[in-house]
């Protein structure tokens, strides 16, 4: 599927700036865009990778977020659903998206679209990795927000990054 949308791929990681992080990004100005449900990523977007609770900074992003969406309209969607996470965000009110392939599947983000009953374009994913959650945006043809400054990156983590950016970009070029 990487090869099938290399060129949305990479028209998300060209037109993405450097250093976005999901708490820099108003809820806001995301409504006044037409947005109306978000699915964040965990791991990267909301917190360290491995982390339990999100960073204290998303947190406060979650609660304003919650505000202007609601909770019912906020969905956490992550290839790691661990109990406690699920919890956390259950006393929230915001649902975990469990039970589903996940990504690059596109099956969370249909899931979500079903619960909704919204049109994907309504939809916004957060996500830090291009070949998971971005991929399975371009698939479900959902809006993506391309996260290119995760929190707390390991090598490990940093490394991946740096390979599938390097994967696009040769795709590009095969166009």
């Amino acid at each position: 599927m990487t090869y099938k949308y290399r060129a949305a791929l990479l028209d998300i990681y060209r037109r993405t700036q450097p250093n976005v992080q999901l708490h820099k990004i108003s809820p806001a100005s995301l409504k006044q865009q037409g947005i109306e449900i978000l699915a964040l990523d965990f791991d990267g977007v909301l917190a360290a990778h491995g982390e339990t609770y999100p960073n204290q900074e998303l947190d406060n992003w979650l609660n304003q977020s919650i505000k202007v969406f609601g909770a019912k309209n906020i969905f956490i969607l992550s290839n790691k659903p661990m109990q406690k996470r699920i919890d956390y965000f259950k006393s929230y009110g915001i649902d975990f998206i469990t039970q589903v392939k996940k990504k690059p599947y596109p099956d969370g983000l249909n899931k979500i679209i079903a619960l909704t009953g919204t049109n994907n374009q309504k939809l916004m994913l957060f996500d830090d990795r291009l070949l998971t959650g971005c991929l399975a945006a371009c698939i479900a043809k959902v809006p993506v927000t391309y996260i290119t400054k995760p929190y707390k990156l390991t090598l490990f983590f940093n490394s991946l990054r740096f390979l599938e950016r390097g994967i696009i970009q040769l795709y590009g070029f095969m166009k």
